[in-house]
């Protein structure tokens, strides 16, 4: 106690300074109408800045579950337009038909989202990994899909990751797909190299298209759901044997800036799986 009068003592003189400093500008914004507005607009514009960092400090923080959000909702998006152009077809029917088909057809997809840890683009057969695996429901042959179209094809999985095999790996990548609202279908292939451009091989040669079609997911695997967006094409080549064509596709996923993606888990892929296995024992135990 001592101590602290003898610092009072010391040093009162600064603090009867403050004091008065303190009071003269109380007296001197509160009792100057000049004086007292600016004083107004100045602390509205520094309180202002703080309420701004707060938000940008949030919105920071929450960013991540934004794209997650924006991710899946894109791929639904997509989804339901892929399907009301091919039900638009069908549009005698009356529309309670149509949304109930089309709700049908989701309720079979749950979607994972996941965040891409580790990517390359400069090898010819690249490999990306994402922070989500089989305690979240991921398995290997899942489709891998973003907000601007398809990614790959989930390849290992362990307990909290799963490597993806994605559409620029020359080796082991071939996705099944069509041109939109052409039915005619053929398989993605990357070359390597520009990380852009990929090609759909087989396309029929009596197949009728135009540059500038979008290429879709055909929906003809056990992977990927129709209607998923690979890319636009833009040139058209015969094939070696001349008899299909090989379309020259840009992709609609930009790979070198892909960080929000969804696990596609088809309930009916299962079935489907084991009814094709048992299709391929069947055949081998009949040609032995």
């Amino acid at each position: 106690m001592r101590n602290l009068l003898d610092f009072l003592k010391e040093y009162h003189h600064w603090f009867l300074f403050l004091l008065l400093e303190v009071a003269s500008g109380v007296m001197l914004f509160q009792y100057n109408s000049y004086q007292g507005s600016v004083w107004l607009s100045s602390a509205s514009g520094l309180v202002g800045k703080v309420y701004e960092l707060e938000s940008n400090v949030f919105s920071y923080f929450h960013y991540g579950r934004l794209n997650e959000e924006l991710t899946s909702r894109n791929f639904h998006l997509e989804r339901q337009l892929a399907q009301l152009r091919r039900l638009y077809v069908e549009a005698k029917q009356d529309t309670t038909d149509l949304e109930r088909r089309e709700l049908q057809f989701l309720s079979q997809f749950q979607l994972i989202p996941a965040k891409v840890v580790d990517n390359s683009l400069n090898k010819a057969d690249n490999l990306m990994t994402i922070d989500k695996g089989s305690a979240d429901g991921v398995e290997v042959d899942m489709g891998v899909a973003c907000g601007n179209g398809v990614v790959g094809v989930v390849y290992l999985v362990s307990d909290h990751y799963s490597v993806v095999i994605p559409v620029l790996n020359a080796s082991s990548s071939r996705i099944s797909c069509a041109i939109r609202n052409r039915g005619y279908f053929g398989y993605l292939h990357w070359y390597g190299g520009d990380p852009t451009v990929a090609y759909v091989e087989d396309v029929p040669r009596h197949a009728r298209f135009s540059l500038g079609e979008w290429v879709e997911t055909s929906g003809f695997s056990s992977i990927f759901p129709s209607g998923i967006l690979v890319g636009k094409i833009e040139q058209a080549y015969n094939s070696k044997d001349g008899l299909s064509y090989k379309l020259k596709v840009r992709l609609s996923t930009d790979f070198s800036c892909v960080r929000d993606v969804v696990v596609i888990s088809d309930k009916s892929m299962a079935e489907r799986t084991r009814l094709m296995e048992a299709a391929k024992d069947s055949i081998s135990f009949r040609q032995k």
